[in-house]
């Protein structure tokens, strides 16, 4: 397994921020990989995670079972299949500063339009067209980084479904692009044994943080939890672009 200390000691709040955003938070696993890229390369980064990701994606939706929107997976499910082959086919022709790059552009691009007033953003609901542009932009970045939740709310957000619908949309969705990337994943040789065995110790971290999520979403002010995210994404994004330009 992975032996640098730098690692564990970004890995671990890394996915127990991950595990706490599945438990009913969101958002927080948008700044999983990125923090681990700053010490191993993008790609073993995401490798890691998705293991992870696959187990914490179960413990999730059995709490928010059949709770989905069911005209909004209709569309997202399939876009998010559609992004998920073009990374697939796309990921040998990216370097890992291209990668960094990616990682860093999307991180600062979520956290502007997270925080850009919403009194100047039209809330219509999009519709079937908007869900595929979105829902086919999250399946690449969430197969290329793990980093599909921007995308996929730019989508979502505007729909103004209940909160455990919403919860249980993203996670469904999530769910099923996760799983599917296990096989490219193998065919790219991403997992090996040092993956596997990393992943492991970091399986039990995510699930505890799904519960915890759980448990803590109706206990203390989300607004502590998101201006923690927003403060990693903002100087993990800024180090990764900063590394990748440099780096080209």
């Amino acid at each position: 397994m992975i032996s640098d200390p730098w690692f564990w000691a970004l890995a671990v709040p890394a996915v127990a921020l991950t595990g706490i955003s599945k438990g009913g938070f969101g958002g927080g696993a948008a700044v999983a990989t990125p923090l681990m890229a700053l010490t191993i390369p993008p790609a073993q980064a995401a490798a890691i995670m998705l293991p992870v990701l696959c187990l914490m994606d179960i413990a999730g939706l059995r709490a928010y079972l059949w709770r989905w929107d069911r005209r909004v997976v209709r569309i997202l499910v399939p876009a998010g299949l559609l992004g998920t082959g073009i990374g697939a086919l796309t990921i040998r022709a990216m370097n890992d500063d291209w990668i960094r790059i990616l990682l860093g552009t999307v991180a600062l691009g979520f956290l502007a339009w997270t925080l850009y007033p919403r009194k100047n953003i039209s809330m219509e609901k999009p519709g079937a067209a908007a869900g595929w542009f979105w829902g086919s932009l999250s399946g690449f970045t969430s197969f290329i980084t793990h980093a599909g939740s921007p995308p996929v709310m730019v989508y979502l957000l505007p729909q103004k479904l209940e909160k455990e619908a919403f919860v249980a949309t993203s996670l469904i969705f999530f769910f099923t692009l996760n799983y599917a990337k296990i096989l490219p994943y193998l065919g790219l040789s991403l997992i090996d044994a040092r993956v596997l065995a990393t992943a492991a110790l970091l399986v039990p971290v995510g699930v505890a943080g799904t519960y915890a999520g759980l448990w803590l979403q109706r206990r203390i002010d989300v607004r502590w939890f998101y201006r923690l995210i927003y403060t990693l994404l903002f100087a993990t994004g800024s180090k990764l672009l900063y590394d990748g330009v440099t780096g080209l």
